[in-house]
């Protein structure tokens, strides 16, 4: 007689509390999200419109214009923490994991303490840095001979996304240094060994045999910092107010999402809206998670294996 399969009671019970609580904060806000962004409300009461509220979206050019300004600016701020943040944190992991270097622990504590600092905290000191009146950016620039380069860079529109992004970045730079330096330590020493018996060395060895390794390490940086940068509000907000001036340069969805669904000085509340734009969020990163998880995690396995 065939014995019968067990029943796994137990992997149920230790889920459920993780499922239960992912849904009351997670899947229910959702669907009530979309439920709301397929209402509007007329004489006070909420009346269902379908898709009306994103066809108003995209087609009047009110919200349509602020939309895009919106999501352009939240891929630049995408686009810097990729081209600085993620590549000076595996510079600054590498560096830290070698075995020569004295006092690692010391950096490692001193780059990563900023990540642990409260949004308000790093946009007030970093507005009070970069304050051409009482800042200390300009006279750090004038004792280095570069007070030429100073400009308001928070106060034009040309700078000032970017700048916040760099901020943003300072900030968080620990988070991809610390996630690659622990994949650098998890590569086997045999491995390492064994280039350097054919020669494989230095740099050369960081290039040809620990990047290859840490790929899987990196692509999941990558993808926590999309979801991470088009979730973005609380720096924005600290640091250029729900506004996001000047002139709305520094608008990202997040801060769009505040002002209209909460409404902000002369600019009424609209939850309706307010939950279209989130949904829309909420498409944007979906996608970019699929992108990762079915196009490139499946090029990198098949690389590994």
């Amino acid at each position: 007689m065939s014995e019968t399969p067990k029943r796994r009671w137990h992997i149920a019970v230790f889920l459920a509390p993780a499922v239960l609580v992912y849904t009351a904060i997670m899947i229910i806000p959702l669907f009530g999200t979309l439920r709301l962004s397929l209402f509007t409300a007329i004489d006070h009461q909420q009346t269902f419109i379908g898709l009306d509220n994103f066809r108003k979206l995209f087609g009047d050019k009110y919200w349509s214009d602020a939309f895009w300004n919106a999501l352009k600016n939240n891929a630049w701020f995408f686009v810097v923490h990729m081209i600085v943040q993620n590549p000076i944190g595996i510079a600054i992991a590498a560096m830290l994991s070698s075995p020569a270097l004295r006092f690692s622990a010391f950096y490692r504590t001193a780059i990563f303490i900023p990540t642990i600092l409260s949004f308000v905290i790093v946009g007030f000191a970093w507005k009070l840095i970069l304050s051409p009146i009482w800042g200390i950016a300009p006279d750090l620039l004038q004792a280095v001979g570069l007070k030429s380069l100073f400009a308001p860079w928070l106060g034009k529109e040309e700078y000032a996304l970017t700048t916040v992004a760099l901020i943003s970045v300072w900030q968080f730079i620990g988070i991809p240094m610390m996630l690659i330096y622990a994949a650098l330590l998890s590569i086997p020493d045999e491995v390492i060994e064994a280039g350097e018996c054919d020669g494989i060395t230095g740099m050369s060895a960081f290039w040809k045999i620990k990047l290859p390794l840490i790929l899987p390490s990196i692509g999941i940086i990558s993808i926590l910092t999309f979801v991470g940068n088009f979730n973005a509000f609380d720096l924005v907000y600290t640091t250029q107010g729900a506004l996001a001036g000047p002139n709305y340069s520094t608008d990202v969805l997040g801060t769009l999402l505040y002002r209209t669904f909460f409404g902000f000085q002369m600019q009424l509340g609209d939850p309706n809206m307010g939950a279209t734009i989130a949904m829309m969020m909420f498409t944007v990163i979906l996608i970019g998670v699929c992108i990762y998880l079915f196009g490139i995690q499946t090029r990198m396995r098949r690389y590994q294996f």
